[in-house]
């Protein structure tokens, strides 16, 4: 289950914000209050986290290229920078 971030939503502008995190189901309705106090709250949109592992240096060549091809150039999430 994915870790969801909220905030408080503060009723006057020298109110603090707190954030807090919160395990849910992705089917789960957004919460709309704090889970232990009468506080108003949204989802906070995140980016997330995406770790790219190719297995080989093939993961690095152009499409369809036969394999052991060299790497087409460029930088990405993996070691295939080429300079």
């Amino acid at each position: 289950m994915p870790i969801y971030v909220y905030e408080t939503i503060p009723a006057a502008p020298d109110e603090p914000v707190e954030r807090f995190e919160l395990r849910q189901s992705m089917a789960d309705a957004p919460l709309t209050q704090h889970p232990e106090r009468p506080v108003p709250v949204r989802r906070v949109l995140s980016g997330g986290l995406v770790t790219f592992m190719p297995n080989s240096a093939d993961a690095c060549a152009a499409p369809g290229a036969a394999r052991g091809a060299a790497p087409m150039g460029g930088c990405g999430a993996g070691n295939c920078c080429m300079h």
